[in-house]
């Protein structure tokens, strides 16, 4: 479990999974939370968090995997 950190941590997977959250954090905060704020109505912002989180965790956890299933493949 310490090489997945490792490889989870890594510069490359880090920067990736960041731009997958911005992304996809985004178009969810906007599906979830836009009328919210084009009525000026508060944003759960426990939810803001949550939906740049969440695809973080995924993308990082996908890309872990795959590395490390490549590297003891090959």
């Amino acid at each position: 479990m310490n090489e997945f950190w490792r490889v989870a941590f890594s510069r490359r997977i880090a920067v990736n999974a960041l731009k997958v959250s911005l992304t996809i954090g985004t178009l969810l905060n906007i599906i979830n939370q836009g009328e919210n704020v084009l009525h000026g109505l508060p944003v759960a912002w426990a939810h803001v968090f949550l939906n740049y989180f969440t695809p973080y965790c995924v993308a990082t956890w996908s890309a872990a995997k795959n590395e490390l299933d490549r590297r003891r493949a090959g």
